[in-house]
Order: C-alpha cells, then structure tokens, then sequence
C-alpha cells in the first residue's frame, strides 16, 4: 500500500487527470465519539482517498507523539488528511474565550494539523449572527482578516494553506474578497455546497465565484423549494436533492484541481426556512447582488420538497429510545452518498474497481 507522500503525489496527479478525490467531513458522523485514527480506519474501510478532520476536538490529543500516530497511520492507509479548526474571528458570537487570543489559537490549529500531515486546514469566520448582530459584518471581516494576516509566516513556514469556510455568514464574493485581502498565497476557500444556500445563493454561484481559490470542500445536498415566506431546504442524502450534481462536478473539475470532494451530509433535520419575501430578512443583505438571487429563486421554483423517509432528530426533544436510529442514519445516509458520487459522479480514486 502506498504511504502518504506517494498517496498524495497518486491523488494531485489523478486530479489532473480528471479524477477527483472522494473523502468526508468528520462533522458527518459527530454522534459516534470517534478520533482521528478512528475516522482514517473508517475511511479505508469505505475505499476513501481523504478526511477532513473537521476540528482539534477530533484528535485524542495534541501531544507531538500522538499526531505523530495519527500521521502514520494515514501514511500506511494512503489516506490523506485535511485538516480542521473552528471559528476563528475574535468578534464573531461562535468564538469561545477559552480559545484565548484569535492568534494564537491559529497557530495552534497550524500546528496541530501539520504535525497530523495535513496541507490544509479548514476554519471558519462566524455564522448567521455576524450578518445581523450589532456589529456590522465588515467589522468581523476585518477582525478575521487581521488575526489570518498574523500567521502568515507560520503557515507558509509549514506550507499548510488556511481554508475559509462560506459557513452562512458570507455570500461567496464576500469570502473571495476576504481570502484576497489576507492573502490568496496562504488563504484559500473551503467551498460548503449547502450554506450558500441560507444566504440566498446558488451554489452554482459560489463554485463559479469561489472555484480558483478552493482548497477543501463540505459537498452536500438540499431538497430546496418555494415556501409561503420564500424558500426552505432541507438536508438530504447526496442525489436526493435539488443541487444538479453532474453539471456541479464538471465545472468542478474545471476551476478545483486542488480539492477533494469532502462529503458533509447533514440528514435528519427539519426544513431550513430562508424567508426572504420578509422586509427585515433583507436588513442582513445589503449589498445582495439581484442576479445572483435571481439564481436562487430559480432553484427553490424548480425545487420540490423531500418525500422520502428520514428520521428527524430536532427541534425539540424525542424519545431517548430514538437516538440509536438517528445516529445510524448519519452512517447510512453517508454510505448511500458515496455511492452516488462513485457511481453517478465518477469521484474517487481509490473505490474504483
């Protein structure tokens, strides 16, 4: 079996040639308490190229010894790792003080990943709240910029491209102009398919905005359509949904030869109102582009709610006796996904047979 390096230079080459790497977000799965080395397992046991270890709560330990482990395991696999970190604007509501200073808490996350043997480390700036709080959004814009720009050196040093997130708080062309002002040599984008969608965007519009600049993903699906108050969505298993996911993919492989395709599917909850019909939902969009949206009214008229079963874990409370097939469905709906994108989207590299 191959070790990392050469799974690498295996992945980086067969991108180029058309082929794209199939892996998932740890995010996925977060009910089953698993680490890193226990995610690696699992995606060599599901024929994965890649993970992305969505956070530093997902390794054991920080400890040099331990990410020394988990960079070995993935070399003797031939699986390779993005890396992961969380909100990292100072000002943003998602920023927790036991991170401590903005700064720092980048180079740890710097660290941490690149000792793992991560090229790449996802983060994010904040979420919804930064659009619509008493700060305006440019202030959390320049906080983030800041504390990236701090960091320069350290992640060039260690050659670990910092991956910003659209994580429901920017609109692509705000996150592009964000990754431009840090710095695009060291900035690059970690390209969600789904949250373009809470922010009245197509994802076809962040991919075409954000594609030279990405270097992981969260791929996912939606069932999105026209509601009394404008559009809802809800997340689906990935074919089931509204996202035309082959179009997606060929101009993926056109603007994204870096990236992997990072499954996140997020079953299991209601449907996501986006009530844009409401005066006040346009007081968090000021500079919304009327094109652009005119994209999104498009897919949720084309849209049709889901009418599949899926177990719905909230609002609210359930049963306790429920939990058990709510946290199974997160595993099927995961697997049934890397079926479709192996056999209708020609991704993967090493589940091909």
């Amino acid at each position: 079996m191959l070790g990392g390096a050469a799974a690498g230079a295996r992945s980086l080459a067969a991108n180029a040639a058309g082929g794209i790497r199939l892996g998932f977000d740890t995010w996925t799965l977060h009910d089953y308490g698993w680490t890193a080395i226990d995610f690696l397992d699992y995606a060599d046991q599901q024929r994965l190229d890649t993970v992305q270890l969505s956070d530093l709560f997902n390794y054991a330990s920080l400890d040099p010894a331990y990410l020394r482990k988990v960079k070995e395991r993935a070399e003797t696999l031939g699986v390779t790792i993005d890396g992961g970190l969380g909100c990292i604007c100072p000002t943003a509501r998602n920023y927790r003080q036991e991170y401590g200073d903005a700064v720092e808490y980048l180079r740890k996350g710097l660290r941490a990943n690149s000792a793992a043997g991560a090229r790449c480390m996802r983060c994010y700036l904040g979420g919804e709240p930064e659009r619509r709080g008493p700060l305006p959004l440019g202030r959390h814009i320049e906080a983030t910029v800041k504390a990236l720009r701090a960091v320069r050196s350290e992640a060039l040093d260690l050659g670990v491209m910092i991956a910003v997130e659209n994580h429901g708080d920017l609109q692509a062309w705000e996150l592009r102009n964000l990754i431009e002002e840090a710095g695009k040599e060291f900035v690059g984008a970690c390209l969600d398919t789904g949250n373009p969608l809470s922010v009245i965007e197509d994802p076809m519009t962040a991919l075409e905005t954000l594609g030279p600049y990405v270097v992981t993903t969260h791929v996912k699906d939606f069932a999105v359509f026209e509601h009394p108050r404008g559009a809802a969505a809800q997340g689906v298993a990935l074919g089931e949904g509204s996202i035309d996911y082959p179009r997606f993919f060929e101009r993926f492989r056109q603007l994204c030869p870096r990236s992997a395709a990072q499954l996140e599917i997020l079953t299991g909850g209601p449907p996501r109102v986006v009530p844009y019909l409401e005066p006040e939902f346009w007081r968090a969009f000021p500079s919304a582009r009327a094109s652009e949206f005119a994209r999104f009214v498009a897919l949720a008229r084309q849209g049709r709610p889901f009418m599949g079963s899926m177990m719905i874990a909230g609002p609210g409370s359930r049963p306790p006796e429920y939990d058990a097939a709510v946290k199974k469905q997160q595993q099927v709906d995961l697997e049934r996904s890397f079926e479709y994108a192996r056999k209708v989207l020609g991704l993967g590299i090493r589940g091909r047979s």
